[in-house]
């Protein structure tokens, strides 16, 4: 039994890691790239005009970060629009310039240093109405808000993990990209997963496994997510994220002519 987690377990176990990262890795380094502050950070069209919609929206993005580091992970934050408001507001967690917290009216759907986010939840109308006020009240009691730690976490995807876990009426699936997401905090093992669907075990964001309907069957080594989704089937591996189907249907981009380009500069005037 031992020769045979030897021979072939671990090295198995090793591809799998390994390969997908290389494979995200050659991606990113043969990619264009722009400095981040002079990437696109404007809308990319999926969030609803919030005067000609009137009903209440919550939707939650994940976009690659800016670097290397895209090859492995995305950033995600989530928006909140009420009912009859004119704008969204901005949760999420950032790692330079004053609170990891932050609040704000920037843009719901934009790119992130030249990534084009990723729609992960759309919910409109009553359930929205009903749940932001649990998500509003989830952001303000967020046990990481006066700490950011890149990697294994309190990050970006810690904190939405947190809101949605807070709030299970969200059902939100992060993708296996979103390092950080398994941080439940420094005194804890075991909380609910995400998606409000199962349980997970989790030893600091550094190991663990979660159990879930909604998620399937993930592993969790050194912030690396390996795992199967049941539900809508398809294999969790790290740097790539899915392989099989998509966690929730593809929205379409509108067509439209690129926008003048908004840097990080001119958000932060803003």
């Amino acid at each position: 039994m031992r020769r045979l987690i030897y021979r072939y377990l671990l090295p198995a176990l090793a591809a799998l890691i390994a390969l997908p990262l290389m494979v995200s890795g050659a991606s990113v380094a043969t990619a264009e790239r722009k400095h981040w502050s002079n990437a696109r950070w404007d809308s990319i069209g999926l969030a609803p005009d919030p005067v000609a919609t009137q009903d209440a929206v919550i939707q939650v993005y994940a976009a690659r970060v800016w670097g290397w580091r895209g090859a492995l992970a995305v950033h995600s934050w989530i928006v909140v629009k009420p009912a009859g408001a004119p704008g969204y507001t901005r949760y999420e967690v950032v790692g330079w310039g004053g609170s990891p917290v932050r609040v704000s009216q920037r843009v719901p759907d934009g790119y992130w240093a030249g990534n084009a986010p990723e729609l992960l939840l759309d919910m409109r109308g009553p359930d929205a109405a009903a749940a932001i006020p649990l998500v509003i009240a989830a952001a303000e009691r967020y046990p990481g808000r006066d700490a950011y730690v890149m990697w294994p976490g309190p990050n970006s995807n810690s904190f939405v993990a947190w809101i949605a876990r807070e709030v299970p009426e969200l059902g939100l699936h992060l993708p296996p990209t979103a390092i950080g997401k398994d941080w439940i905090g420094h005194d804890r093992l075991f909380a609910r997963a995400p998606s409000g669907t199962g349980f997970q075990f989790s030893l600091f964001g550094l190991a663990g496994v979660t159990a879930a309907a909604t998620e399937g069957l993930e592993f969790n080594l050194l912030g690396l997510t390996i795992g199967l989704d049941f539900l809508r089937p398809a294999l969790k591996l790290p740097g790539i994220g899915r392989l099989g189907m998509p966690a929730v249907e593809p929205v379409r981009v509108p067509d439209a002519p690129a926008p003048a380009v908004t840097t990080e500069a001119s958000q932060a005037k803003s």
